[in-house]
């Protein structure tokens, strides 16, 4: 498992940037806007579990490294009761095929206060990794993969959904959100 022993912060922050953000999963205790320095959000991660199947895989998203980048997201506080099933639930949940790392990074909340929090991020060495990929080209991939959890689709529009209730403004999945309609919309 992809994780670094004993670093878990307390109390137990979880930053979120895709799904954890609109089906989180476990107790919440406070949920703040926040940002993560030197990641993007992108679909650079190939889904094979959720969202797609091996012959037929999806994309979903993760956070790639990027130099000077930044992602927008939430940050979720967890009760301090529920913070080793939390782990443990994220742990199953999020690393179910090891192309996720599980790591501690300094995010910053809306008001400026930095946390230390639990994030996943891509294993950029990881056979799921999928880089350069150009948005016309995921586009194509979303709009017809299946998986256990769902339509490609429906992870992609929850998302989009939830960034704008949140005033998250994300361009790549905006351009995405309507090619994907446009496509699924003339199939």
């Amino acid at each position: 498992m992809n994780q670094e022993p004993d670093t878990t912060p307390r109390p137990l922050w979880v930053f979120g940037y895709g799904s954890l953000i609109w089906n989180p999963g476990f107790p919440v205790a406070e949920q703040r806007l926040a940002t993560l320095g030197g990641y993007a959000r992108s679909f650079c991660m190939s889904s094979i579990h959720h969202r797609g199947t091996v012959e037929n895989p999806g994309l979903v998203l993760a956070l790639d490294p990027h130099e000077g980048g930044s992602c927008h997201g939430v940050a979720f506080r967890v009760p301090d009761a529920d913070a080793d099933p939390t782990v443990s639930y994220l742990r199953e949940r999020e690393l179910i095929s090891s192309a996720y790392v599980e790591r501690v990074h300094n995010i910053t909340l809306l008001d400026g206060e930095d946390v230390m929090a639990l994030v996943y991020v891509i294993d950029t060495d990881h056979v799921q990794y999928v880089r350069d990929l150009s948005l016309e080209d995921q586009a194509q991939i979303i709009s017809t993969a299946v998986g256990g959890r769902g339509p490609n689709t429906e992870y992609l529009w929850n998302t989009v959904t939830h960034l704008q209730e949140l005033g998250i403004e994300d361009a790549d999945l905006a351009w995405l959100d309507a090619r994907v309609r446009e496509l699924t919309t003339n199939a």
